[in-house]
């Protein structure tokens, strides 16, 4: 297929290699463009001013891929970048804050969109922090949901409101809204505090052990995706696997059924389920969550 281009958004976006195969079972380069350009309402208020890391996968799911944080030369003087500094060097991160730039985004062959945890407005402070539950050779997704609602059960003991969404591969990622006010590295122990605790209350099922050898039938509740600049993929991403499952929105309702599979939604039924449910992420943004009582308990109990 020959390249063409696009206006969106008043900007002009070539697309090229539209036939290029992404999945094995034949979705290909112009069903991931699709895809993002019609899910870019429920995403892009998430995305907004977040500096962006890209994954990847120029030659589609059996190729090599590769997670980019400079925003290359190439791209056009219309996609917004911002520049953060690392200990080495500055890097330029792309910022998506429109339907164009993720296009073209989804163009350059990024399947997942990896954000940060903060906003551009002050990089340095969060306003999510997350917990990633990830079982264990041997773990079910059933575990997972049950150590889930442990999670939101001792969240909600410091009157913290939380979002689950499936990863869209085995685990599980819960979203905490938060006031951006605390570095990183607090955020992480306030998490830390609140995995030790499930882990307490169920060391059968649970652990926070860094060794994957170590977790034998395990979730692992991974707080240290809290750290600065670390990326994970948000909701609504698609996912690098076969069926193309999307990383999906639930209800507490839901996990508490214990009747979801891990890759229940994908780019074949995220829009139907959406018209039914509704975006059960829509009111995460206005919510701006303290967590000083949570940090008093964690600080005391080190």
């Amino acid at each position: 297929m020959k390249d063409s281009h696009v206006s969106v958004n008043d900007h002009e976006v070539k697309l090229t290699n539209l036939d290029k195969l992404i999945w094995p079972e034949g979705l290909t380069k112009a069903h991931l463009v699709k895809y993002y350009w019609e899910i870019a309402p429920y995403l892009l208020p998430h995305l907004y001013n977040r500096p962006l890391v890209m994954k990847r996968y120029p030659n589609g799911l059996a190729g090599e891929a590769f997670y980019q944080k400079e925003c290359p030369d190439y791209a056009p003087d219309w996609i917004k970048r911002h520049p953060v500094e690392h200990s080495e060097k500055v890097v330029n991160y792309i910022v998506c804050n429109d339907t164009a730039t993720l296009v073209w985004l989804a163009n350059q062959g990024c399947l997942e969109m990896h954000p940060w945890l903060s906003r551009i407005e002050n990089v340095e402070c969060p306003d999510l922090a997350v917990m990633d539950l990830d079982p264990a050779a041997g773990a079910t997704f059933k575990d997972v949901l049950k150590i889930a609602l442990l999670v939101k059960e001792a969240l909600a003991q410091f009157n913290l409101h939380s979002y689950p969404k499936t990863s869209g591969a085995t685990g599980l990622h819960i979203f905490v809204p938060i006031k951006p006010g605390y570095a990183h590295q607090t955020v992480t122990k306030a998490m830390q505090y609140i995995a030790d605790l499930i882990v307490k209350i169920n060391p059968e099922k649970a652990t926070i052990e860094k060794k994957v050898v170590k977790r034998k039938a395990k979730v692992y509740l991974d707080y240290l995706q809290n750290g600065r600049g670390k990326t994970m993929a948000f909701q609504y991403s698609l996912r690098p696997l076969p069926g193309a499952p999307v990383s999906t929105p639930l209800a507490w309702e839901e996990v508490e059924s214990l009747n979801i599979a891990p890759g229940a939604f994908s780019i074949h039924n995220i829009f139907s389920r959406i018209k039914e449910v509704g975006d059960l992420y829509d009111d995460l943004l206005s919510y701006k969550q303290p967590l000083d009582t949570l940090l008093d308990l964690a600080i005391s109990n080190k």
